[in-house]
């Protein structure tokens, strides 16, 4: 099948001021040439742009530009023409349907870039890396997977794995000798390599909790009791009438789920139900909901009505919920509607019921005070991950399995070495941590794998 030339828009599909259709393969030129008699693309220099009409046998479908990539200067390293026409969804289907009448076929989705993958120029981590920087929805996460596109995760670990394959064919170089018992690999060089891998591989699986805040957004569920400010906290933060606001309790039936970027960083925001014991069967769904939600959030903002004159209720909700890895806020709100001294004493309150580590912010929605303050704890959160010892970042849940099992591999050959195992043993785990650690950048890898990450790309990527 990479014999084929294929085609696909690569632009989104919809009404646009242009559209993009890109074709690649040994036989690109011919395949566009037969629709283009304006220029001899065969004798055109790689790299130029050319003007004239796309035919369809004697009719002009559109007139258009072609941008000529020359193997194996191009993306996918075939030869490739990329077809700029006017941005309509019908000329770009008839595009489509004549360059398939020519001899090409439709693309797969990401099969532009299996190619490139394939054909060696890039690889896996860098392909799986261009699918990031295409959903990228914040700067963070741009940044991050353009490091990953430019080889950051494969420089890291390409050199600790070059050095584990001379110990790895020193071992086998011994299997070879195995009557003369001599020993080619020093034991104690490959203990001191294995401590550089283990230290390296824990730096790179802790920056996945940073990772994913980046890539994935930070869950963030806004719990409280009816009419403690959920939905007028979750307005003011997204600037925008986005839930209902009610005095009758319960008007939140079920969690409402936004978007909001704070200094580069996305935080899924979730205005749930009001916490109560309620016979309404709908509302009872929202409460279940409600602590779902935040069993699979990472920060739980918890709100009381700093006019309320007993808070255990709200002190066992939040001890209910509570759990070792949840980053809690607790919001005094509606500050704007008492004394200094009352919301002063909820503070006091909160801290000698709950032992664990919160911090707590005043705050009225309705007149925006100390909105800034709840953004800034928000954000020192995902900071806060960010290891400043390490330039990578890992964003992709394949990597960390790949580099959980390349350190649980590093491990047994250590235990191997240090329980003086036999030769044979010994190469079996060494070539395990090996393998492991060229799944990521796809130096090992097999079809099913690639399969599973190029059907999520686009198809004209």
């Amino acid at each position: 099948m990479n014999n084929d030339t294929i085609c696909a828009l690569a632009t989104a599909n919809g009404i646009g001021a242009l559209g993009i259709i890109r074709v690649s393969g040994n036989e690109a030129l011919s395949v566009v040439q037969k629709s283009f008699p304006a220029k001899n693309l065969e004798k055109q220099k790689s790299h130029t742009i050319h003007y004239g009409y796309f035919m369809d046998e004697e009719e002009a479908i559109d007139e258009v530009m072609l941008s000529i990539f020359l193997a194996p200067k191009s993306f996918t390293t075939e030869n490739s023409v990329e077809i700029a026409f006017h941005g309509s969804p019908h000329i770009g289907k008839r595009i489509l349907e004549t360059l398939i009448k020519n001899g090409s076929r439709m693309a797969k989705a990401g099969e532009f870039t299996l190619r490139a993958f394939i054909n060696g120029r890039i690889d896996l981590s860098q392909a799986e890396a261009i699918a990031d920087v295409i959903a990228s929805e914040n700067e963070a996460s741009r940044k991050v997977a353009i490091n990953q596109l430019k080889g950051g995760i494969t420089n890291e670990i390409s050199v600790l794995r070059t050095d584990l394959l001379n110990f790895v064919s020193l071992i086998e170089l011994e299997l070879d000798f195995a009557e003369e018992d001599v020993e080619f690999a020093d034991r104690s060089a490959l203990s001191g390599l294995l401590d550089k891998i283990e230290l390296k591989l824990n730096s790179l699986i802790e920056s996945f909790q940073y990772g994913n805040a980046i890539k994935n957004g930070t869950a963030v569920a806004i719990i409280g009791k009816p009419n403690a400010g959920k939905s007028t906290l979750l307005n003011s933060l997204l600037k925008e009438e986005r839930a209902i606001v009610s005095n009758i309790a319960g008007t939140t039936r079920d969690t409402i789920e936004e978007i909001l970027h704070i200094k580069g960083h996305a935080f899924r925001l979730i205005d749930t139900a009001g916490l109560r014991e309620t016979v309404d069967e709908i509302e009872a769904i929202g409460v279940k909901k409600a602590k779902e939600k935040v069993e699979n959030a990472n920060i739980l903002v918890y709100l009381a009505d700093a006019a309320t004159e007993d808070f255990s209720e709200d002190i066992e909700m939040i001890q209910s919920l509570l759990r070792e890895d949840l980053k809690l806020i607790i919001c005094a709100t509606k500050i704007d509607e008492v004394t200094p001294t009352k919301y002063e004493t909820v503070e006091d309150i909160f801290r000698n019921a709950i032992s664990h580590e919160f911090d707590f912010i005043k705050i009225s929605a309705v007149e925006n005070q100390n909105i800034q303050d709840l953004k800034n704890e928000l954000s020192s959160y995902v900071e806060q991950l960010k290891s400043e010892e390490n330039n990578v970042v890992i964003t992709n849940q394949r990597h960390f399995e790949a580099l959980k099992k390349s350190l649980d591999a590093a491990h047994k050959v250590k235990e191997a070495i240090s329980f003086q195992i036999s030769t044979e043993l010994l190469a079996y785990e060494l070539r395990n941590a090996l393998e492991h650690l060229g799944e990521i950048s796809g130096e090992v890898t097999n079809d099913e794998v690639l399969g599973n990450i190029f059907s999520k790309f686009c198809i004209g990527k």
